[in-house]
């Protein structure tokens, strides 16, 4: 797990600037605490943090192949290293280290880009070939690891981290106002734009080819749906997904240091350091994060976790933690990241850094076995979408428009006015359209997304039902977006290297190739996997409300911060005001701390685009 940074000349007879890439590298200096390393060769620089996990004496990067015609830098792991360097062996290679990235070079030389369809594991690397004069880079399956890129006048620049392609001050700061529309309206900026022009992210299953003075981007791998495998049973169902987690977290707790795990109290976190302690050599570190607040606190159910399989188990408590302390975290981002969940990830990621180099985790399991809420309105959506759209603009749209901004109810009959793929929208998004083209500046109006396109393509499979859609849709944009951005800024800002053994891309084939109602059993969400805990768990531990994991903004922002943030917004300096209307911001504060909505997440959105503008002077 490490940083990685480059600059290529790709249609320029000049040298790289040395100096460049050594402070984009030194940017990326939290990623990779361990050491660094470089590569030149006149119009290409490669640059390199480390994160010592595997082979800590002779691991270090850029790595080369035998004759060194082809060089990597690297970020992330290849969990099934071991037996691909076995059979390249086997196949007259000579390694000389015993890391996971060399194996990369030697599979690249007998395959090409097709090596990618070997890797089990979360990467994003930069390969230079130099007999054909090719950069190829490349982003694991599902995105756990970024790649962020920028290209103009025949020059190339790539990093793991916004701020180092950053670094090069000649690179102009204007925001897209279609980017920061699309975080209005997730929550997040989606691949593969970033929020400022110019400068893109690598989508997940993707790589680039820069070679011959062109920039190609490809696609190797995508989510599949739609190939159900009704032959199998309840039973053999858990049965096959049990000997899949146990292989996956076999091949994750591979590591030249202790691996702990990241224990929340909840469902999915208990399965994997259920799986993991069982095969782990030594007792496992666990590490919970929890508030004052009980409706925001697993902490009771992660020490019977705990407890019971005897892990070195470390709490967290929120007690204290002042809104100005969260915002600065938020800022680590390099873009407006509106989750408040990442401010709890920070503070676990901090204490397990302090332990530990290597974390499991059990993110992933809402969007592979239907965890979320908001998956249990279908009934009622399929009444409603049986109604022709004029008469569902009536019967909702207009009534609502009738009800003061304040009331409660205001916002569920303005989804129910709408088409399933923007309701979906208007689900997971802080604001909907209406909202986002009251709030921007009328200058900005025009550019307000009407017809949530992020989300389009996922609803136009008529071949799936209700439920898949929604699974599909969030696998393919909320968790590589959001979840898995969160996870890999708020970890490796620790230097600490989170494993998802529920993301292992065979877990997700199985997983999306389920009868439904194993994931969902009547009321009952994530039923395979409480079936599978339920072999070491009592049902009341299985069958409790699920709690989120994020902030108690609902109580901070009514209340005890509600003067500070009407300051921070609406001060005279204030930099989102540049874009969004002021008034918009004093009725949306107002609504939040007299009426019956919970307005905090809109706040909060808007609270983290103002640190943002802030930090990064734009």
């Amino acid at each position: 797990m490490c940083g990685i940074s480059g600059i290529y000349h790709y249609a320029l007879a000049t040298d790289v600037d040395r100096d460049l890439l050594e402070r984009m590298n030194l940017s990326l200096a939290h990623r990779g605490p361990d050491g660094d390393g470089t590569f030149y060769s006149q119009s290409i620089g490669l640059a390199h943090r480390r994160l010592s996990i595997i082979d800590l004496k002779d691991g270090g990067q850029p790595i080369y192949n035998e004759d060194k015609s082809i060089v990597i830098v690297f970020n992330g792991e290849i969990y099934n290293y071991k037996e691909l360097r076995q059979s390249l062996i086997d196949n007259g290679h000579t390694f000389s280290t015993q890391s996971d990235t060399e194996v990369i070079v030697h599979l690249y030389e007998e395959m090409g880009v097709d090596c990618l369809q070997e890797l089990n594991g979360m990467f994003a690397f930069a390969l230079w070939d130099i007999k054909k004069k090719s950069l190829f880079l490349a982003r694991d399956r599902l995105g756990e690891k970024p790649l962020f890129f920028t290209h103009n006048n025949g020059r190339f620049l790539f990093a793991s981290e916004l701020k180092a392609i950053l670094v090069d001050r000649s690179i102009e700061r204007h925001i897209d106002i279609n980017a920061l529309d699309d975080y209005l309206a997730y929550g997040y900026v989606p691949a593969p734009k970033t929020i400022l022009q110019g400068i893109h992210k690598l989508p997940q299953g993707h790589y680039m080819l820069v070679e011959n003075q062109k920039i190609d981007t490809f696609r190797y791998w995508d989510l599949e749906f739609g190939k159900q495998n009704y032959e199998l049973s309840e039973a053999d169902c858990i049965e096959q997904l049990n000997i899949l987690l146990e292989d996956a977290i076999k091949l994750q707790l591979r590591s030249d240091v202790p691996v702990g795990a990241f224990l929340s109290g909840g469902i999915d976190s208990s399965l994997i350091v259920s799986l993991a302690s069982k095969q782990s050599s030594r007792p496992m570190s666990t590490f919970c994060v929890g508030y004052p607040e009980k409706d925001y606190s697993e902490l009771k159910y992660a020490r019977l976790i705990a407890d019971k399989y005897q892990t070195d188990h470390h709490e967290i408590i929120l007690d204290s933690l002042e809104l100005s302390d969260a915002l600065n975290i938020v800022s680590h981002f390099d873009e407006p990241f509106g989750d408040a969940s990442a401010i709890p990830t920070y503070y676990v990621s901090q204490k397990a850094g302090q332990h530990v180099k290597v974390c499991m985790s059990g993110d992933a399991g809402d969007e592979l076995f239907c965890g979320y809420s908001r998956y249990n309105s279908e009934p009622l959506e399929k009444i409603i979408d049986r109604l022709p759209a004029k008469v569902r603009q009536v019967a909702f749209d207009k009534l609502a428009n009738t009800l003061p901004d304040h009331f409660s109810g205001k916002g569920r009959l303005r989804r129910m006015a709408v088409s399933s793929h923007l309701r979906w929208q208007r689900k997971v998004g802080p604001f909907d359209p209406l909202e986002r083209f009251s709030l921007f500046r009328e200058e900005y109006q025009q550019f307000i997304n009407q017809d949530a396109w992020l989300f389009e393509p996922y609803f136009q499979r008529k071949d799936l039902d209700q439920n898949t859609v929604w699974m599909f849709t969030d696998q393919a944009t909320y968790l590589p977006n959001d979840i898995l951005t969160k996870v890999d800024r708020c970890s490796m800002w620790h230097g600490l290297e989170i494993r998802v053994p529920f993301l292992d891309y065979r877990i997700v084939e199985f997983a999306n190739g389920m009868p439904f109602q194993f994931k969902k059993h009547g009321n009952s969400q994530k039923h395979i996997i409480k079936q599978l805990l339920s072999r070491e768990m009592p049902e009341e531990f299985l069958m409790r409300p699920k709690k989120g994991f994020g902030l108690p903004l609902k109580y901070w922002l009514k209340d005890r911060y509600s003067q500070y943030v009407s300051e921070l917004l609406l001060a005279s300096d204030s930099r989102c005001t540049e874009f969004i209307n002021r008034n918009a911001i004093e009725s949306l504060l107002k609504n939040n701390k007299h009426g019956g909505r919970d307005l905090s997440r809109r706040i909060w959105t808007l609270l983290c685009l103002e640190q943002w503008c802030r930090s990064y002077q734009v």
